[in-house]
């Protein structure tokens, strides 16, 4: 295996690692109340928690500055409008925890998050691995 898919796949492990404690340990209720709403300062807290945690990720795999500021604001504005979306579409349904589309439209939403990762790692191998 090359050093860069290498490094590659750790950066992508620790997005998800990232991702797990910004997603499910690091939310306070303003972030989780209050998310159809577009402009909703506890979700833009939330988007925010990631990109600092993912500003983290890029400085440990030695990422150049220029271009963790590019991936960190462009993954707060996916990760606000992603979560976003998922927030409206179970409210207009009126799903919740107890129904099947509460839950498919949590798997999509986090397959979408995941697959911004790799995005970024993608972006990452061509410009600064």
């Amino acid at each position: 295996m090359t050093a860069t898919v290498s490094s590659v796949l750790i950066l992508i492990c620790l997005l998800q690692i990232k991702h797990m404690f910004a997603d499910y340990f690091l939310q306070t209720p303003r972030m989780l109340s209050g998310r159809g709403e577009y402009w909703h300062l506890g979700r833009a807290q939330h988007a925010g928690v990631h990109a600092i945690g993912s500003a983290i990720v890029l400085m440990i795999v030695g990422t150049p500055i220029w271009l963790i500021l590019v991936l960190v604001v462009a993954e707060w504005v996916v990760h606000f409008n992603i979560d976003w979306g998922k927030a409206r579409y179970s409210e207009t349904k009126g799903y919740g925890p107890t129904q099947a589309g509460y839950w498919r439209a949590n798997g999509f939403d986090q397959a979408l998050h995941h697959l911004t990762y790799v995005l970024m790692a993608w972006v990452w191998a061509e410009w600064a691995a």
